[in-house]
């Protein structure tokens, strides 16, 4: 009884010191919109091998249904992902409820889910800037830098009215990721609109100035929003589920400013062999392969926080999620690299293995440290005691593992399939295959690639199965060691 009554006590203190209802629901919508991403991603990956599945109208055609399926992925599963995480993390690190009041934080959910809406009604529709990524038009942009800036000023204020003397590192990761996403989508998406009224806009940038522009957002955008801010996640969650100080703390001050000032260079990669200045595409190049040691240094730093906590691999696959993610990290800004010299990029670039490259960042680094910050965060802020059922945990993890697996080998495969029939020539100097040739080669590859999707759809159903009965306080009975509370027997 006394025991129950301290935590009782706590739970009123936790609430009345932190803003965690504006927490839930960022959590609720990164379920909810991480299955419409994924469910449209199974969708025109299957249309991409089985073309009749267009369906025959303009708003189920694939071009539109793909800047769905990636902005629903980073912006909507990834961006409320973000939002969860960074406004759990700022204030149990700086002791302070967040800045701005209540109503400020509801304000931020809502303007972003509008934000989502008016985005993806755009895509479907046809109502976009109809640059590389298809950005909406101009007042949904608009609606953003509203919405970000007001974001900036919660997460600044809540550090500047800290009741804790030091910042902690994930704070200066999720900061350079709200601030370096505000000036890129602002700078990006500098627009003349043709009439207030009216949808259509034109760019400021075109040509050569409009290619660089959109890549420099482009790569920071990855850079950015898609490395930092999950970083900022992994230097919290991995360390508080293992149990764990994190490994170095130097080398994670070093990580953050070696990561920040290279990444912002990196961009020109995506235009070799383009119009841009030859000097310009090499310093990207440099400047992507540079990149290898803060990014290695943080792989290192966040698997090595689990020095003397390894054991908890075998029992927590949440902490699996966590430390695989990391991995995927390490793999992905390996392969990077490698796919930004000229040479290699000559035969990589617009085939397959930029999208197996991308997924295995994608789904393996910031899908899956996302499961295992979620996972973390539904029973504190449900106040459960754990889970519903961490054999659905470890199920949901191998079931996406599998899903990664087939996609990005398949994508890995028919992309450099790609690059060589591309480059083949007969002994007279033609091309050797012509473009459907290599359409109908890679049939069989889209059919595996559509299938990792399905897996990985799977595992995300799994998980708001599971989460959605640990929020309803159910648990489910299981053997000691996949609760996770077996205690290690020497061996006889």
């Amino acid at each position: 009884m006394a025991q129950s009554a301290v935590a009782s006590a706590e739970r009123v203190t936790a609430r009345e010191t932190y803003n965690e209802d504006v927490v839930r629901l960022f959590v609720l919508a990164t379920m909810f919109w991480g299955v419409a991403a994924f469910t449209v991603g199974v969708f025109i990956a299957l249309q991409l091998a089985y073309p009749e599945l267009n369906l025959g109208f303009a708003e189920t055609t694939f071009g539109r249904l793909r800047p769905l399926h990636t902005s629903g992925a980073i912006f909507g599963f990834g961006g409320n992902a973000l939002f969860a995480t960074s406004l759990h993390v700022v204030q149990r690190t700086c002791r302070a409820r967040l800045f701005g009041g209540d109503e400020t934080a509801l304000f931020l959910f809502l303007g972003y889910q509008a934000f989502l809406v008016m985005a993806g009604l755009g895509y479907v529709f046809g109502i976009t800037q109809s640059r590389e990524y298809a950005e909406p038009e101009w007042y949904v942009d608009l609606w953003l830098a509203i919405v970000w800036v007001a974001y900036l000023v919660v997460y600044v204020g809540t550090i500047m009215k800290r009741r804790e003397p030091h910042i902690y590192v994930a704070n200066w990761f999720f900061l350079a990721f709200i601030v370096t996403i505000a000036m890129l989508h602002i700078v990006n998406n500098l627009a003349v609109p043709v009439s207030i009224f009216g949808t259509k806009s034109y760019s400021l940038f075109s040509g050569v100035q409009d290619a660089i522009t959109q890549w420099w957002y482009g790569h920071n955008a990855v850079g950015f929003f898609l490395t930092a801010g999950f970083l900022g996640m992994m230097y919290y969650y991995i360390p508080k589920r293992a149990e764990r100080p994190v490994y170095s703390y130097r080398l994670s001050i070093i990580h953050f400013w070696a990561l920040i000032f290279l990444y912002i260079w990196a961009g020109p990669h995506h235009l070799h062999y383009t119009s841009l200045p030859d000097w310009t595409q090499t310093l990207g190049m440099v400047f992507s392969v540079m990149l290898w040691m803060p990014s290695w240094g943080g792989m290192i730093n966040g698997i090595m926080t689990l020095s003397g906590a390894w054991d908890k691999l075998r029992t927590d696959p949440v902490l699996r999620f966590l430390v695989v993610s990391v991995a995927f990290y390490g793999m992905s800004t390996f392969e990077g690299p490698v796919m930004s010299i000229k040479p290699v990029n000559a035969l990589s670039h617009y085939t397959d293995w930029t999208i197996g490259h991308v997924h295995s960042g994608a789904l393996g680094w910031v899908a899956f440290v996302s499961f295992g910050a979620v996972y973390f965060l539904v029973p504190h802020l449900w106040k459960r005691e754990r889970l519903y059922s961490l054999k659905l945990v470890s199920y949901h993890f191998w079931i996406a593992t599998v899903g990664i697996v087939l996609y990005i080998t398949s994508m890995w495969i028919s992309g450099i399939m790609q690059g060589l029939m591309w480059r083949s020539y007969d002994r007279l100097g033609f091309l050797q295959y012509s473009f459907v040739e290599t359409v109908e080669a890679m049939h069989p590859f889209y059919v595996i690639r559509a299938l990792g999707g399905i897996f990985f759809l799977t595992g995300a159903l799994i998980m708001v199965y599971n989460l959605v009965r640990t929020m309803r306080g159910e648990v489910r009975e299981e053997t000691p060691v996949l609760a996770g509370r077996a205690a290690a027997r020497p061996a006889e």
